[in-house]
């Protein structure tokens, strides 16, 4: 296999975009990542995206979404994994680029939720619909089960859940293109609408529009494109029982851990060596399990990590940096992609008040549903 490198990125910002239709946001992640790289074509398009067809009433995206790039007849897929549908396209694009297939590969997630249709009905596809859905249950339901069952194993409480708003909420108050600018306090968090037990609104991820998009290619090849090429030293990803009651222990993510695990084990680094990582939180219980299963911190011990300051920006392992999905926003089928994009730019040391000093390693891990599926990437500055 050939080493791989990301060398360009473009991203829309993320929120209720009104104004901007699912291929209008596409075009535009996808016409600055190539502008930043002075490409003007591709050997191979790849679309991460989870449901337009539900949202917006569209599939078949490779060839529409080609097509509106001006680059009609290049080969053009979607891929969809959920929430981890961004992850999985740019995996997918790694392996693309490692095997020979192709020199130069667009990966790219979008994701249009404000349009129309019932969006907790949409989410919830991504859930168990005999042995979950059927019953009632929804994504904050799930994730609710799961911090109960993180609270009675480790004694984590409301208030570990709310210091991770606040955290990626400050963090996204520093990046532009963030849904919410605005910081919170633990006060706010804690006396939010209840949505799910003990989850609150500030404890949710937002609805949100949003594109984001990178260019691969081989890493011997990178500086056509750019002098600071990323390398994506492991791509992995697994899949853990769907429904939570067919897990051993629903506190503990099993495809976060078995993703991480051969993802460490095919860059030959172990979780210490990271100095920036990106991970799914979708909800803040989320967060914390997450860290836990990355081996960042002990199993039982993410509730500390927020509040004691250890993932929050000059702590030991800052964990989203962007803002996270919590605060940058969770359009489904971009959030994969944007936070390779945030571990990206990192490396490149061009993410402002945000940076992470001497930064040269990084991670990102996406989720699908409620742990079902997960991709972690680890990145390299070169």
């Amino acid at each position: 296999m050939r080493d791989v490198a990301i060398v360009a990125a473009g991203m829309t910002k993320f929120g209720e975009l009104w104004e901007s239709s699912l291929r209008d946001l596409f075009v535009e992640a996808a016409s600055e990542a190539l502008a930043n790289a002075h490409a003007d074509h591709v050997d191979s398009i790849i679309v991460g995206n989870m449901s337009a067809g539900q949202f917006v009433g569209q599939e078949h995206l490779g060839p529409l979404l080609a097509d509106h790039l001006g680059m009609a007849g290049t080969p053009a897929m979607r891929v969809e994994s959920a929430c981890a549908s961004g992850g999985v396209a740019l995996r997918t694009a790694f392996l693309e680029v490692a095997s020979g297939a192709s020199d130069l590969v667009l990966a790219a997630g979008v994701e249009k939720m404000n349009d129309g249709g019932d969006v907790t009905a949409i989410l919830a596809t991504a859930a168990d619909q005999e042995n979950e859905v059927y019953h009632g249950i929804t994504f904050p339901g799930l994730y609710a089960m799961i911090a109960r069952a993180h609270m009675g194993a480790h004694g984590t409480t409301e208030e570990d859940l709310s210091a991770v708003a606040v955290k990626n909420h400050h963090h996204g108050a520093l990046n532009p293109r963030a849904q919410f600018h605005r910081e919170v306090t633990l006060q706010e968090v804690m006396t939010s609408s209840m949505v799910a037990a003990p989850l609150r609104m500030l404890h949710c991820s937002p609805v949100s529009d949003g594109a984001a998009a990178v260019l691969v290619c081989p890493l011997d090849q990178a500086k056509r494109y750019t002098d600071r090429p990323v390398r994506i030293r492991a791509s992995a990803s697994a899949t853990a029982p769907m429904a939570l009651a067919d897990r051993k222990d629903p506190a503990f993510l099993d495809a976060v851990a078995l993703s991480a695990k051969r993802a460490y084990q095919m860059a030959g680094v172990g979780p210490g060596d990271v100095q920036v990582v990106e991970v799914h939180d979708c909800f803040t219980i989320a967060e914390i399990c997450c860290i836990e299963a990355l081996g960042l911190v002990e199993c039982g011990k993410g509730r500390d990590a927020a509040r004691s300051g250890l993932t929050a920006l000059g702590g030991t392992v800052p964990v989203n940096t962007s803002g996270g999905l919590k605060s940058k926003g969770h359009p489904v089928g971009a959030t994969g992609i944007a936070q390779a994009i945030e571990i990206f730019e990192q490396l490149r040391g061009e993410s402002g008040p945000r940076q992470v000093p001497n930064a040269h390693l990084g991670l990102a891990q996406n989720m699908g549903g409620s742990g079902a599926s997960s991709v972690v990437h680890i990145l390299e500055r070169v």
